[in-house]
């Protein structure tokens, strides 16, 4: 039966004036404001669904705007390693890391891979994730890219979380290869052959990446593969100054690009040129605290314009499928305050994905995603490490409740 509207009764970001916000059949938003003038509103109207939230707030849907969630294998073993002091380079070249789930993803099949993502993805909904971006990269070769290019298609069509697809054939240079003859095969094979799927209606594809790094991907390479995708019509979304200062700000400040992510590296020169072009900064917290990285430098580039979005990085390197524990590090170790690390997980990660328009903030026309936490304030949230199973009550996304969590605690 096709639902005409749903109302949600809540507070608003811990305003003591009762607030409402109205979502009708297509999912949108119809009204948001005081509950009296909602009620005036919708006089007459009929609701298929009412929740009151009383003592209860509400936020937008939390958006992940970095992960790589689509791979097979385990990597816990490294584990030890970092703990022991091995880099990430270190374990890179030992035969671990990006090479060892190539390996896995590579022999997995579609539907194991399938099964994988399909849990990730409700665990990050659990967590309030309504909208995710989701990267191939470990397949580095057509076959294996294209295998996981269509898990995400399943997952976006079997899942009710949202999906910014992303081609990251660059993400490695494939053994036995050189940087050259990688970034040949994906200029001449890889993307001719993604952008007759994607005309042909067989894959949706949102962004391209591309790992610029020393020892990966040069800047030449860079500009070369994201060129190409930019030119079939994908956002360039890359990592960039991560291990080393590599001017990757710059160049995506050059090239247009949507976001970049990483930057532990970046420079003064490359954060002015990100905030110039409105190229946002994915910033990854949790890949700094597990490699023992000097963290992004948040503030600076808050200060100086840049728009800075938030991601999980979530993959078998940065295990976390809570964009809340993001938050939560952001504060602790990049020094942004709670709004802004708020701000970086909905309507500014919604922009690293060219989706601001309908995602990230709650506002009459764009897509209902809200996250309802039984607390009376949002800060809970990230103040409480960890602590968002307890908290979060309901997530709903296109207007339907997608998580109902009848055990949250009360404070």
């Amino acid at each position: 039966m096709r639902k005409a509207y749903k109302s949600y009764r809540m507070k608003f970001f811990g305003n003591l004036k009762m607030q409402k916000v109205c979502c009708e059949g297509d999912g949108l938003i119809k009204a948001v404001g005081p509950a009296d003038i909602i009620e005036s509103q919708f006089k007459g109207a009929k609701f298929d669904n009412v929740l009151d939230a009383s003592g209860m707030c509400v936020i937008p849907g939390l958006v992940d705007a970095h992960t790589h969630p689509v791979w097979a294998g385990d990597r816990v073993h490294e584990f030890a390693m970092k703990l022991a002091g091995a880099t990430y380079m270190e374990v890179h070249e030992a035969g671990g890391g990006i090479h060892f789930t190539v390996s896995h993803t590579r022999s997995a099949t579609e539907q194991q891979l399938l099964d994988g993502l399909q849990s990730r993805l409700e665990r990050m909904m659990r967590a309030g994730t309504t909208l995710v971006e989701c990267k191939s990269g470990y397949g580095l070769e057509l076959d294996t890219e294209l295998k996981m290019l269509r898990v995400i298609n399943s997952a976006r069509n079997s899942l009710p979380i949202g999906i910014s697809a992303t081609y990251c054939g660059a993400h490695a240079v494939p053994k036995g290869k050189t940087m050259e003859e990688a970034t040949q095969d994906i200029m001449a094979v890889q993307l001719p052959k993604i952008k007759m799927q994607i005309a042909s209606g067989e894959l949706q594809v949102d962004n391209i990446d591309v790992f610029c790094e020393k020892g990966v991907f040069d800047l030449n390479s860079t500009h070369c593969i994201l060129k190409a995708g930019k030119d079939m019509g994908l956002n360039i979304n890359f990592h960039g100054d991560e291990l080393h200062p590599m001017n990757s700000a710059h160049l995506g400040a050059e090239l247009g690009a949507l976001a970049i992510s990483h930057l532990e590296e970046v420079t003064d020169d490359g954060i002015a040129a990100m905030a110039r072009a409105k190229t946002s900064a994915v910033l990854l917290p949790t890949t700094a605290y597990i490699l023992r990285l000097s963290p992004p430098r948040a503030r600076d580039m808050l200060d100086a314009g840049v728009i800075v979005a938030l991601g999980s990085d979530f993959n078998p390197n940065a295990y976390c499928c809570s964009m809340p524990m993001v938050m939560h590090l952001a504060c602790v170790l990049m020094k942004m305050s709670m709004p802004e690390a708020l701000a970086a997980s909905t309507i500014n990660a919604a922009y690293a994905l060219n989706r601001s328009h309908t995602h990230g903030s709650l506002e009459i026309g764009k897509q209902g995603d809200l996250v309802i936490i039984n607390a009376p304030r949002w800060e809970h949230l990230v103040y409480q490490f960890g602590g968002h199973q307890e908290l979060i009550r309901y997530v709903i996304i296109k207007g339907e409740v997608v998580y109902e969590n009848a055990k949250v605690l009360n404070l």
